[in-house]
């Protein structure tokens, strides 16, 4: 299960800059009571951002997510070292089985490469990192995860516009109220957050949607979205180097960062 984590909220996403310093306006909460009476007030800032019928009636049918809460107050990672967070995340099997799909899809990490610019260590150390290689995507409700972090006073502004990216993506289609992810709201094989799934989202396998528990379109998503936020194609990611700045935007423990870059650099070797 992967540890909570702050990814790069949006730049832009549709009206939902218009969010910051406002989530608190609808009364936000530490506890699940007055969840029920907040949601409303976040609807109306919601219709304001462009969120349409199922998006709201997905909002409407959030609950309170008990879970999320708990694990957003008991967040290990940040006090590991970097040995004990890569042992207990199992760094040595990630990159022996990364070696492994390397060698079996040379050519869709080539070409995620050549697209993007990402090396496959990264992407792949990535989704090895968050998902056992889309072996446990999450079971909580996507759409009550990040609601519930959105109401709760610690971070509102900050997960706002990420509500409203998981709104946006019910009435697109690309999930349901009833898609699960990780406790934070986090969705698909490198576990997303929903607004930066909204924006990065890429449809490469061409089947005409994004579909992030679709492998190819999560990690070619992956790569986009490094590239995206400033990833500089042959220069190093390591510590020090251009890149690990980029990995920064991913994952804001430390360890975390250190991590990727180390069995990226394993797997490549």
């Amino acid at each position: 299960m992967p540890y909570a984590r702050l990814k790069s909220t949006l730049a832009t996403l549709g009206g939902a800059l218009a969010l910051s310093g406002t989530a608190a306006l609808a009364q936000c909460g530490n506890t699940a009571a007055g969840f029920e009476a907040w949601k409303p007030g976040f609807s109306q800032q919601a219709q304001q951002a462009g969120v349409g019928a199922r998006g709201l009636q997905a909002l409407a049918g959030a609950q309170y997510a008990t879970r999320t809460i708990a694990a957003d107050r008991n967040q290990k990672s940040f006090r590991y070292s970097l040995s004990k967070f890569m042992q207990v995340r199992g760094a040595d099997t990630i990159v022996a089985q990364g070696r492994k799909r390397k060698a079996r899809s040379p050519d869709f990490y080539a070409a995620l490469e050549r697209q993007y610019g990402v090396p496959a260590g990264v992407i792949i150390a990535i989704h090895g990192m968050e998902t056992a290689f889309g072996g446990f995507m999450g079971d909580s409700s996507v759409v009550s995860a990040i609601v519930t972090l959105t109401y709760d006073c610690r971070r509102s502004d900050f997960f706002a516009p990420h509500a409203i990216g998981a709104l946006k993506l019910v009435d697109q289609g690309a999930i349901t109220p009833a898609t699960k992810g990780a406790k934070h709201g986090e969705l698909g094989h490198t576990q997303f957050l929903p607004g930066n799934a909204l924006r990065y989202g890429v449809d490469a396998n061409g089947d005409g949607r994004v579909d992030f528990y679709n492998q190819t379109d999560a990690l070619a998503s992956t790569a986009n979205f490094l590239r995206q936020k400033g990833w500089q194609p042959g220069q190093g990611y390591q510590e020090g180097q251009p890149n690990f700045a980029v990995i920064k935007q991913w994952n804001a423990a430390t360890v975390y960062q250190q991590s990727i870059a180390i069995m990226g650099a394993r797997i490549d070797g």
